[in-house]
């Protein structure tokens, strides 16, 4: 990238460090299925708690990634879906996805390695 203190440069590196979030990939995956309450984006999702599925939500909706839709039932129902923004998401997010699983193996075997040899060169 160019100059970081341009304006444009800082727009796209706080995007793709909140679409690089882990949170934020998990989310989007998860309600490129359809629509989910909370609760069930916290059962599909076990390893994130309460607190990062909220402020995760609010940023995707801030940046018009996710509607929000409250029904005035007893209790409020909320549902979250992507919107059109975020469905364009999801190519990208799933490659990146189906990437990782492709070659988890292949970067397990380089980290063992560089581990070896790191250790190797420590004990040197």
């Amino acid at each position: 990238m160019k100059d970081p203190s341009n304006p444009v440069c800082r727009t796209i590196s706080t995007l793709l460090a909140r679409i690089g979030d882990k949170w934020t990939v998990l989310v989007v995956q998860t309600l490129g299925e359809g629509p989910k309450r909370f609760n069930e984006l916290r059962r599909e999702i076990p390893s994130v708690s309460q607190r990062m599925l909220t402020l995760t939500l609010r940023n995707l909706e801030r940046d018009g990634l996710v509607n929000r839709t409250v029904t005035p039932t007893i209790p409020p129902r909320v549902d979250y879906e992507l919107t059109a923004l975020g469905q364009s998401l999801l190519r990208p997010i799933c490659g990146l996805a189906n990437w990782a699983i492709e070659n988890v193996e292949a970067i397990h075997i380089a980290q063992s390695r560089f581990d070896a040899e790191h250790d190797k060169a420590e004990a040197a």
